[in-house]
């Protein structure tokens, strides 16, 4: 018979507890308190930064001549007169709603339209305050979706060579808009009043302006009127006026 294991020394009556294993807490913050460790600290506790802003400001070139401007790498957002930028001149609903591009095809056609932007629509902004162009320069493949044309057709509008505007003024009559350009503009090509009828109030239609590029020929000066006639229809007429 084998030997019994011999009894513990334990007192009658006292109950033995089993001894609870030891365990190590993780602190809350591993990382010592120095100034190197804070650093590490805020780099995992902080979230992922986003990337910065370019808060990086556009080049003014309202002062550069037309001939230094070149398209190439030229900023959207560059000042080419006082008060417009780039990107305004080419500027377009229709073309964002249709994915038309509408970027300049030339240095010609880019120039032409800082010009208008900086004897025309300058102008107009000094005097009358800000306002948005309804539409300055038009690529040809825009010209043709708004004027419904096939993919042969070319577009002989002023627009299409950065020549001209279509503005408004908010609360200014179109007719006494177009007056003010006709006396006040040093130069222009063609002022018309377009579609306007007053019969649909003082602000109906809009006013187009154009200017012919450096080199381009003497400008007409020119005050045409797209007015309703007798019958109704509209009708070019010679001079600013409000009916045929």
């Amino acid at each position: 018979m084998s030997p019994r294991a011999p009894k513990s020394a334990t007192p009658k009556g006292l109950i033995r507890r089993k001894r609870a294993p030891t365990i190590t807490a993780l602190p809350t913050d591993p990382l010592p308190d120095t100034p190197k460790a804070a650093t590490a600290r805020a780099a995992v506790l902080a979230p992922s930064p986003r990337a910065a802003p370019n808060l990086t400001e556009a080049p003014d070139l309202t002062a550069t001549p037309l001939d230094k401007i070149s398209f190439k790498d030229l900023n959207p957002r560059a000042l080419i007169a006082p008060n417009f930028r780039v990107y305004e001149l080419t500027k377009s609903d229709l073309a964002s709603r249709r994915a038309i591009d509408n970027d300049f095809t030339s240095e010609q056609h880019l120039r032409a339209t800082i010009h208008l932007a900086r004897l025309v629509l300058q102008p107009i902004r000094d005097k009358f305050g800000s306002f948005t162009p309804n539409s300055v320069y038009r690529s040809q493949a825009l010209e043709r979706v708004l004027k419904n044309k096939p993919s042969s057709w070319l577009s002989t509008s002023q627009h299409a060579r950065g020549e001209a505007c279509d503005i408004e003024i908010v609360g200014m009559a179109t007719l006494a808009l177009a007056s003010w350009a006709r006396d006040h503009l040093a130069d222009f090509d063609q002022i018309i009043c377009e579609c306007y009828d007053p019969r649909q109030g003082p602000n109906s239609g809009w006013v187009h302006i154009s200017l012919k590029a450096p080199g381009q020929g003497t400008n007409r000066r020119q005050c045409l009127s797209y007015v309703p006639d007798t019958s109704g229809r509209l009708v070019y007429v010679s001079g600013l006026q409000a009916t045929a």
